[in-house]
């Protein structure tokens, strides 16, 4: 199916590249999440009458997650949880309890936004999470994870 992208998708290209992807693809993701429209021709037209705006929004979108990044990046977590007397925690930390921790810090996140490089957390210590803020913005959080006495 070919389709042009109306926003960057990561895999895939950039804003305004013409791609060909398979249709479950397309219909079931790119197309009503808005990241994509059909290629017809006028389709093609209406684009390129849009483009600058586009642009120009998807500029905005980038600089206010780089300015969130800048508001986030200095931030410590910490989480407290129960844990054995080898540092093995009972259960493990996810997405959902960082987010948690984040809110309690006083800082907004999603769980979508939330990447766990190793999988959930299941020892007491030093960590490292990233947050996925925008395409082109990641940031790299330290989180402490204490054992609850």
């Amino acid at each position: 199916m070919d389709i042009i992208l109306l926003q960057k998708v990561p895999n895939l290209g950039v804003m305004g590249d013409r791609v060909n992807v398979r249709a479950g693809y397309a219909r079931n993701f790119l197309l009503p999440k808005g990241k994509a429209t059909l290629a017809t021709a006028q389709n093609v037209a209406k684009f390129e009458a849009r483009r600058a705006e586009l642009e120009r929004e998807a500029h905005e979108e980038l600089m206010a997650a780089k300015a969130r990044a800048e508001q986030i990046r200095e931030l410590k977590l910490r989480i407290t949880s129960k844990a054995g007397t080898e540092g093995k925690l009972f259960g493990s930390i996810g997405t959902a309890d960082i987010v948690e921790a984040c809110q309690t810090a006083g800082t907004k996140v999603s769980r979508s936004e939330v990447r766990l490089p190793d999988g959930p957390i299941r020892a007491v210590g030093e960590h490292t999470i990233v947050l996925h803020l925008h395409s082109d913005v990641e940031l790299e959080l330290p989180l402490t994870v204490v054992a609850e006495e």
